[in-house]
């Protein structure tokens, strides 16, 4: 079960706590109401909190991949221009070994 899941279910737990212990608390309507409305805008609050923090771990992890992603490629470019000159310089001496060969 992943952090984010447990997370919303322990925010949903204590709303829903907090809702119930307000609704049956011996108080009148409009002050119940009141603490009802402020308790929603805290859980909402905390939510959004939660998604922006949610929104900026997937920012960096898609950070670090592009970065990861970016810096494969680089070295592919060079290995691959590794390889090239390697292979011409390898051509390079056989062609080399015939001249010689033939000039004799």
């Amino acid at each position: 079960m992943n952090t984010g899941k447990i997370l919303l279910g322990v925010l949903a737990g204590a709303a829903a706590g907090a809702f119930l212990g307000i609704l049956f608390a011996p108080d009148k309507g409009v002050n119940t109401r009141k603490k009802i409305m402020s308790k929603g805008d805290d859980f909402a609050d905390g939510l959004r909190d939660k998604f922006n923090d949610f929104l900026d771990q997937m920012e960096g992890q898609y950070t670090d991949a592009r970065n990861n992603t970016e810096d494969m490629m680089d070295k592919g470019k060079m290995k691959i221009q590794d390889v090239k000159l390697d292979f011409k310089n390898q051509v390079n001496d056989k062609v080399g070994q015939i001249s010689t060969n033939n000039n004799h």
